[in-house]
């Protein structure tokens, strides 16, 4: 499906825009930060993320080989698939100035070409995996500045209205992914099955912080974000210890934490067949839900030119859907899936439930 080219452009220059902003204050020590497992050093994120973009989008070439970087040695510093994480603290990068450049000389030459070629199917596709994947690592900028305690880089909507109590849907043969025709999706939502659930009943909203609370103060284990002081409780949301909300979804649940909050109030994860199911009735988009599937591929999977997005994750990870406040919303459908180790904590997860039939 032939995208429109001038709303590709508009896609690509809002994603760096949006991208910029999570990082414009971030210097010094940290544009890289401490070595963690679960975050990235900043300055080498912004460079991986304009090298993503002229790989795929300027140096392919017609039988498979691959042209140069405008940027000598680029493949050797920015290449995920090949430069092991805890080495990319100590490679020799370039300053953020010069890494800025890069990625805004490789802007200029991407929207130039889409000039140069508006009909070309193959173009379009590879702007718009180059899009989604800035949108993709601008809300990993947001959760790194959440993990180390920097400020807030945009200002939070207000949290939406809870609604109490469950949807019922009779079940029966459902479709399951996205189908063929309708623009650019990932490798792992191809392509739309019939599946069959059977009736179930969830909640119209995510568990929210009070009730998450409930099952704390029975034992439960707290949260990585929440502490105590003078009996009451605070969540860390930046760089500022806050009263929880106790309307308010609880987010940065494991999905460990989330199984046990389940078995706690006798309830259940929805599997990700019955979220898609329930999608278009639930109340979401304030956090990641998780659900109690596996990322596994849909039958007849083949993968996309992306191999490293999907295929190397299937059985280790678990699925998440709905989107978060920081998730811009043109990455989001109903078929999105979103996975991460069971562990993780960091990003801005949480998870609704369903009843124990």
């Amino acid at each position: 499906m032939l995208a429109d080219p001038a709303k590709l452009e508009r896609d690509l220059l809002s994603s760096r825009a949006h991208a910029r902003r999570m990082t414009d204050d971030l210097d010094g020590e940290r544009l890289l930060g401490p070595k963690l497992s679960i975050v990235n050093p900043p300055l080498w994120e912004v460079g991986h993320v304009a090298w993503f973009q002229e790989f795929w989008c300027l140096r392919q070439r017609e039988g498979g080989s691959i042209g140069e970087s405008i940027l000598p040695g680029a493949d050797a510093l920015y290449d995920s698939a090949a430069v092991a994480h805890d080495t990319r603290w100590n490679l020799p990068l370039p300053d953020l100035k010069a890494t800025r450049a890069y990625g805004d000389e490789v802007l200029g030459l991407v929207r130039q070409r889409l000039a140069r070629e508006p009909d070309s199917v193959s173009l379009h596709y590879f702007v718009q995996l180059a899009t989604f994947h800035e949108d993709m690592h601008a809300e990993a900028f947001h959760y790194t500045r959440q993990t180390l305690g920097y400020p807030e880089p945009i200002s939070e909507s207000p949290a939406r209205e809870n609604l109490t109590g469950d949807f019922e849907f009779a079940g029966g043969t459902q479709l399951m992914g996205a189908g063929e025709g309708g623009g650019f999706v990932f490798d792992n939502e191809k392509w739309a099955h019939e599946v069959e659930i059977a009736p179930f009943r969830i909640a119209r909203s995510p568990v929210t912080n009070a009730e998450y609370l409930a099952f704390v103060e029975a034992g439960g284990p707290p949260l990585r974000y929440w502490k105590q002081d003078g009996g009451q409780w605070l969540q860390r949301r930046f760089d500022r210890w806050l009263p929880i909300a106790p309307d308010e979804p609880v987010r940065h649940v494991s999905w460990h934490e989330a199984q046990a909050y389940c078995t706690w109030a006798k309830r259940r994860l929805p599997t990700e067949a019955e979220w898609e199911c329930a999608n278009a009735r639930l109340a979401c988009g304030q956090v990641w839900e998780w659900t109690g599937s596996a990322f596994l591929p849909y039958p007849g999977f083949v993968r996309d030119p992306y191999k490293e997005y999907s295929e190397p994750w299937f059985g280790s990870h678990k699925v998440l859907r709905g989107g978060s406040f920081a998730t811009p919303r043109r990455l989001l459908r109903p078929t999105f899936r979103n996975f991460y180790m069971p562990e993780r904590a960091d990003v801005f997860c949480g998870f609704r439930t369903c009843a124990m039939d």
